[in-house]
Parts: C-alpha cells; structure tokens; sequence
C-alpha cells in the first residue's frame, strides 16, 4: 500500500503533469431551501448527497484542497440546506441535506426531503449527482431505495462509497458486490459508474475530478445553454 507521504509526492507530480482537474478556487455562493432562489447562471452543477454521517464534508473539502469549505460535524443531519459552491468559476458543487437518521424534527425532515425533490426534478443545470455510500457497511435497504428513486425519476447518478481506509479491500470489493446484487434483484440492468473514495488518504480524488472534467468538456461542447 502507498504510505501518505508517498502519494503525495505522487499526487503533485500529477499535477505538474497536468494529468487531472486542478481546483483552482472554491466558493461559497448562496444556502437556502427553494430551488428558485438557486443561482441562476446556467453552469454545470454536481449534487452530492448520501445518509448522515456519511463523510460528505469530508469529501467535499478533499476534492476542492479546502479545510473548512463544507463543515465537518459528529452530529448527523447538520446539512438542512442546499448549498451551493462555485468551482473554477465555471461549475457549482451542490452539497445536500442527507438522508436517514438525521435528529431533527419530523416536520423539518419532510420540509428539506420536499426541497431536495423539488431540486432533482425541476434543476435545469443538474448534470450529474453523485451518492455516496459509507462502504463500511453492508448494503442497506435506505440507500437502494433512494437509487431507486433517482433510476425511477431518470436523474444521472453515480456511488460515491466513502471510508474505504477503514477497512481491508476485500471488504471493500466484497460490499461493492453485495451492492451490484441487489441492484440487479431490483430491476437494474447494470450497476451505475462508481467510484471508491477515502477522503483521509485522498483515494479517488483524480478519478472523480477527471469525471466531472469530461463530463463538463461534452455539457460545453454540446449544450447551448452552458
């Protein structure tokens, strides 16, 4: 295995190289709770979102080479808005309220779950969500049947799993399957693209910034709202 200090002279060597996305600048832009009040410039945007305590700040901060750009917290559910990150000046990061066990009020679980629909069936310059799975565990049934809805909704989606430094890669390879198997029980013809993340030895950080590279290369290219 790398040791840290190996990856990341590895990892500025590939910058140099120019071999994958550079985060240049991150921004905070704008938080709140009505899907018309988002920006609207027609940028690409890429929503994340997962169960609580899934390690989404986390993640967040280690793909934008930014500490504190999403806040990190050990109380599950602290995200309650949708928030609304400018990257490069021509892409926004969307980080959304999580799903599952969040202790909050009934009333405002219902509250941010409808603005969270209201935002993947109405938002225009969605290209892409990303859900990220904590693949420490084995699959649960809350995350299928959120997938379920994107696949149902026809949302472009892909599975972040999260966490892999905590366990061993068979494991890892192990819940990935697990994952596949139900999916396919459930109708899917094929599992959607995934990506394998540890946001402490910044596992897949290159393979999900060259992604969203491509895929905002063909949304420029091919669209002319963007």
């Amino acid at each position: 295995m790398i040791s840290k200090i190996d990856w990341c002279f590895f990892y500025l060597h590939l910058q140099k190289l120019n071999l994958f996305m550079k985060i240049n600048t991150a921004e905070f832009i704008i938080s709140n709770s009505e899907v018309d009040k988002c920006p609207k410039d027609f940028l690409p945007e890429y929503a994340f979102i997962g169960r609580s305590n899934v390690g989404k700040s986390s993640l967040i901060n280690m793909l934008t080479n930014h500490k504190n750009l999403a806040k990190t917290s050990g109380r599950p559910g602290k995200t309650q808005l949708i928030n609304h990150f400018l990257i490069n000046n021509n892409w926004f990061l969307v980080d959304l309220p999580g799903y599952g066990y969040a202790k909050v009020s009934k009333k405002t679980k219902s509250i941010f779950q409808q603005f969270i629909t209201d935002y993947f069936e109405t938002r225009e310059q969605l290209v892409c969500a990303f859900v990220l799975i904590d693949i420490r565990h084995e699959a649960q049934n809350i995350d299928i049947e959120f997938m379920s809805y994107m696949g149902e909704s026809e949302i472009p989606f892909c599975i972040i799993f999260t966490k892999a430094d905590k366990i061993s890669k068979v494991k890892v390879n192990s819940h990935i399957a697990a994952y596949k198997k139900q999916m396919f029980a459930n109708n899917w013809s094929e599992m959607p693209h995934h990506f394998v993340t540890s946001a402490t030895e910044m596992t897949g950080k290159m393979e999900l910034l060259n992604y969203i590279d491509e895929v905002n290369q063909e949304v420029f290219k091919n669209s002319n709202h963007f």
